[in-house]
């Protein structure tokens, strides 16, 4: 906030609530806060004196409420304001002793006619830059941050984009402009976690901070339309609010007076207001929930579900397959998931309707379909059929293919009832029990939030305490406090919770009504009360932000929404250091890379993971799975101990060691060792001063649909695409038909020919890909065909010259054992055996064409001489141990040459006969010729005319 904000913000607060002080840097989300950093006090209430800070720290002027604060050495700081009355809380500030002096700031340009984000990207110094940059609204760079990032580029600096998830890299191709990088990276929605990165290049003795952000595909907001009515929570009511799991800069607010929407994290953001016409007045001051989804905002009023879009504002119903009324809530996944596998044919959904008897389904393009109800939910469950059984509460877990059902169970339902927790896999459509029973008053409400681990978990909280279910709900209770109370209204002057926020990081923050904050970690049955940050009576909210980190959001009652960063590390630190909580271990390290990862048949990866500790401490790692057991796992344990700490790497290695080849139902097998397996590993001990707790990722057997198969040599680009058909003779067709078959050459499936002499023969060589590039080459076995039926080529080895004890399988006695299918599937990994053992196959002439070819065989195709042609093949992989994928891929070939000349003895044999024939005619020429001549050898051959006498 600029100082203007932030003295407006300390007036308002000043007059109402208890005192408040805090504490923040330029840097933004604290990233630096060392000893080169400015600090800001800043106190709120009537009764402040001055400020108490250590000798090694000074204040700008210690008797302003709003000041400044440096300190010269690192450590840790005891601050506190003096003030008359009671004693203010004591914070303690970790100021570190750091290199890192300068960020990284960058603003976006979309263009949408090629479908690619320009990042326009520039160095600044926190403690030297203007208001905007401070304020992230900066369009382009200060004086100070030009002149700093052009001497930076001189000596060496330039940034570089790199994505977390596919670990893609970006660089700058341009020239710098103005003080400024720009560099081009495509939209996308399955790579938005990118990482601005340096160079290793010191400045002024300074690095520039690795920034990491969220960048997809442009989200607009709804545009506000004149005339429009605004849409709220009932009046007096806490804030209400939706935020995307995947784009954290996209919220939903509704307070008791308007609603907003941001797709940047409330730097800029617009009113969503309804038509007049609608709803009546009570409705539209009574949204009780709110969710955003692909097809717009989605507000629960009165049991009755509201759309608002670009296109209006409707009330979903019959039209889109649910109630009219009667909803209970909605809810939507919580964690982002951008790649998973899903092997059954249908779609995963993204929302949850129900009612007290009924569950739906939601997917894109405002579609639902009900799921189950209470009734049959019985007989799943092998319940009676006397008994009361409700909906308590569905939500996703932190599985992508899993959903939870809370349900209320009771025989009499009159004091107390029991709920219950089954789990539905979208995936193999199972219900499963899970064990959790929770007794609870007939009138009690809990919310549920499943954690971000492998294992199922969970906290589940009403108005005044938490209640924990982690590790497959092994290892559960209600959240206690240092002062072992379970009830934490009891420890904020009976305020109840408001919100409770948890990140990937197994942070957990409970908000009360009153702004008070608890704090927790997943794993850890305890919580800790943090220092007040804010006044108990402004309306307020938490967020994490682009980059992961938490701010406030502030709603006033004048329709002023703001904004501030809120450093939770640094205040669980502070409460760590006076309570005297300390991390068990000193490092927790691990290469895993990505969240997700595909193995095919044949593959294994390998992670190691690492923890430091102080000798004598007894920790080790822990890894668990949660899914199908469908992966074999290898462990490996090293230790070692040096100067008082010990070091414990654990190796893992994942892989599957069965052999498809031969087995009677293939794709039955593969399908029963094919699936989703959710892995984590964490320390043995860790608590709430620890970092990050543990890591989760997920393994995918199965076949990764960006995985391809490709010709070497062959492309669909370079060449010259006409309309263009030819004629293949009927008598060079697999199955001759009554005459010549006429074929359109399609460039765009078949890409471009090759070119080749009648006597060139051709090796294919077939390469992986996948959404990255070229991977390797195949080594195993494939086959090809013509995809038109042409059977006028050959393969040059022989079933001898390759080795095999019986006769090889081969098109023609393939399609003679399959005459029911089509050509392309009549032989393929579900069906091919070698030939290369005697217990396998039978006896044969073994001087027929081996007709499978890999990279290492020398297996050529060869073609007839005796004409050209257009051959168009499909290649397929052959081997069943390859890939759970059906890798095809086409080609075409076109031969060419001259016809070769018949043989010298055929051509003799023409010219004798040529000869003896201009002989034979000679001959008797001659004799026609003499015998004409003696017929009139004595007679002339015109006769004088005769002489009439005359009388």
């Amino acid at each position: 906030m600029s100082a203007r904000e932030v003295a407006v913000l300390l007036s308002w607060l000043s007059c109402c609530g208890l005192a408040v002080w805090r504490y923040h840097s330029n840097s933004r989300d604290y990233q630096i806060f060392s000893t080169r950093s400015i600090i800001k006090l800043e106190y709120e209430g009537t009764l402040f004196t001055e400020w108490s800070v250590p000798e090694t720290c000074t204040v700008l002027d210690k008797r302003l409420p709003v000041t400044e604060l440096r300190c010269s050495s690192p450590g840790i700081h005891a601050v506190k304001p003096i003030v008359m009355g009671p004693d203010e809380e004591e914070r303690y500030l970790f100021v570190a002793t750091s290199h890192i002096c300068f960020l990284w700031y960058y603003r976006v340009r979309h263009f949408f006619n090629n479908l690619t984000q320009a990042i326009i990207v520039w160095a600044y110094d926190p403690e030297n830059a203007d208001s905007d940059e401070l304020l992230g609204s900066a369009e382009e760079p200060s004086i100070n941050s030009e002149v700093l990032s052009t001497q930076m580029a001189t000596v060496g600096q330039k940034p570089t984009v790199y994505t977390i998830l596919k670990r893609k890299v970006y660089l700058s191709n341009e020239k710098m402009k103005r003080g400024t990088w720009n560099i081009v990276v495509p939209m996308t929605k399955d790579d938005a976690l990118k990482e601005i990165r340096g160079n290793q290049v010191i400045f002024q003795d300074c690095f520039v901070a690795d920034f990491l952000i969220l960048l997809t595909f442009p989200i607009l907001t709804i545009p506000e339309i004149p005339g429009y009515l605004p849409i709220s929570s009932p009046r007096g009511s806490q804030l209400i609010a939706f935020r995307d799991s995947c784009v954290f800069a996209c919220v939903v607010l509704v307070t008791d007076r308007e609603t907003f929407q941001t797709n940047d994290s409330f730097r800029t953001w617009t009113r969503v207001r309804v038509p007049p016409d609608v709803l009546s007045d009570d409705e539209r001051q009574n949204v009780t929930d709110v969710t955003l989804s692909r097809d717009g905002i989605i507000f629960h009023i009165n049991g009755v579900l509201y759309l608002k879009s670009f296109r209006g504002f409707i009330k979903m119903g019959r039209i889109v397959n649910l109630p009219d009324d009667g909803i209970a809530g909605i809810s939507s996944r919580k964690w982002c998931w951008v790649k998973y596998l899903f092997k059954a044919k249908g779609r995963r959904s993204n929302l949850a309707v129900w009612t007290k008897n009924e569950i739906f389904l939601g997917y894109i393009l405002l579609k639902f379909a009900r799921l189950v109800t209470t009734t049959e939910l019985k007989n799943i469950l092998n319940l009676p059929v006397t008994a009361t059984l409700t909906i308590h509460s569905v939500q996703y877990t932190g599985h992508p293919l899993e959903i939870a059902v809370l349900l209320n169970y009771c025989i009499m339902c009159t004091i107390t009832k029991k709920i219950f927790l089954v789990i539905y896999n979208e995936d193999t459509k199972q219900w499963i029990s899970q064990d959790f029973t929770l007794d609870a008053p007939v009138d009690s409400v809990f919310v549920p939030h499943f954690i971000f681990s492998a294992l199922p978990g969970l906290i589940l909280w009403n108005k005044h305490s938490i209640y924990y279910y982690y590790n497959n709900f092994t290892f559960t209770g209600i959240l206690q406090t240092p002062a072992g109370h379970g009830n934490l209204s009891m420890l904020s002057n009976g305020s109840i919770i408001h919100e409770v926020l948890i990140d990937y990081y197994g942070n957990i923050l409970v908000k009360m009504e009153n702004n008070e904050i608890f704090y927790s970690k997943i794993n850890i049955g305890d919580a800790v009360k943090l220092h007040l940050w804010t006044s108990n009576t402004t309306k307020a909210f938490i967020f994490l932000n682009t980059s992961g980190h938490t701010y406030f959001l502030y709603a006033f009652d004048n329709g002023v929404i703001q904004t501030q960063d809120y450093p939770v590390g640094l205040e669980a630190k502070s409460i760590a250091f006076k309570t005297k909580d300390k991390c068990p271990y000193v490092a927790f390290h691990n290469n895993i890379a990505h969240v997700f990862y595909f193995l095919d048949k044949g593959e294994a990866l390998t992670v190691w993971t690492q923890i430091v500790y102080p000798e004598n401490n007894g920790l080790y790692v822990i890894m668990e799975s949660y899914g199908p057991k469908i992966l074999e796992v290898r462990h490996n344990i090293s230790f070692e101990v040096a100067f008082g700490y010990c070091t414990k790497t654990l190796l893992l290695t994942f892989y599957q060691k069965i052999n498809y080849e031969g087995t009677d139902d293939y794709f039955g097998m593969q399908d029963n060792n094919t699936g989703l397996v959710m892995i984590q590993v964490r320390p043995s001990e860790y608590s709430k001063a620890c970092s990050v707790p543990q890591k989760v990722f997920q393994i995918a057997v199965g076949c990764d649909d960006k995985k391809f198969i490709a010709v070497k040599g062959f492309s669909k680009k370079g060449c010259h695409r006409h309309d263009y058909s030819y004629v293949i003779e009927k008598s060079y067709l697999r199955h001759p038909l009554s005459k010549n078959l006429k074929v359109r050459y399609n460039w765009e499936e078949y890409g471009c020919p090759l070119r080749l002499e009648f006597t060139e023969k051709f090796h294919p060589l077939v390469q992986l890909f996948d959404d990255n590039g070229y991977v390797k080459d195949v080594e195993a076995n494939f086959i090809v065909w013509e995809i038109h039926g042409r059977a006028d080529y050959s393969f040059n080895n022989t079933m001898a010259q390759s080795g095999c004890l019986h006769t090889a399988q081969t098109w023609k006695s393939m399609i003679k054992l399959n005459k029911h299918l089509p050509l392309e599937e009549v032989w393929g990994p579900e069906n091919y055996k070698h030939c290369f053992s005697y217990g396998i196959g039978k006896p044969g002439d073994l001087n027929q064409p081996y007709e499978i070819i890999n990279s290492s065989n020398k297996n050529h195709i060869f073609w007839p001489i005796g004409h050209s042609g257009m051959y168009v093949f499909r290649v397929k992989i052959l081997d069943p141990n390859y890939s759970f994928c059906n890798l095809t891929a086409i080609f075409a070939i076109e031969t060419f040459g001259l016809i070769p000349s018949s043989s010298v003895y055929l051509v003799a044999s023409f010219l004798f006969v040529l000869m003896l024939l201009f002989f034979t005619i000679l001959v008797l020429s001659y004799f026609w010729y003499m015998r004409i001549y003696r017929r009139h050898i004595n007679e002339p051959l015109h006769k004088p005319p005769r002489k009439h006498k005359t009388n």
